[in-house]
């Protein structure tokens, strides 16, 4: 079973990076870390790790800067939602091709 939520420790031990880096992704909201009851301090949801790890990349790999990084999700989130709404469409019109092709009885 995984995790629902990652520590500040946890997620800096996992990606190999520094307080400051995840700080960083904060302070450009990049990342938004939230408060939990269950948890001391903040923590990371799995949206929010899959945030960092795709920041490390583009930061470690392709020397993307901050203010790259922030347009790269954005626009990869975009073209997730439009991903979603063209599924719909394509949804909505087999269904429609469905009826019109269904046999009489």
């Amino acid at each position: 079973m995984t995790k629902k939520y990652w520590t500040v420790t946890e997620v800096i031990e996992f990606f190999q990076v520094k307080e400051t880096f995840l700080n960083d992704l904060e302070k450009e909201d990049i990342v938004s870390p939230s408060c939990r009851d269950d948890l001391s301090g903040k923590s990371f949801s799995a949206g929010e790790m899959e945030k960092v790890r795709l920041a490390k990349i583009l930061m470690d790999e392709m020397d993307v800067n901050l203010a790259g990084v922030e347009v790269v999700l954005q626009m990869r989130k975009s073209m997730i939602a439009m991903r979603k709404q063209f599924d719909a469409i394509l949804k909505d019109l087999v269904r429609e091709m469905e009826k019109k092709l269904k046999p009489i009885s």
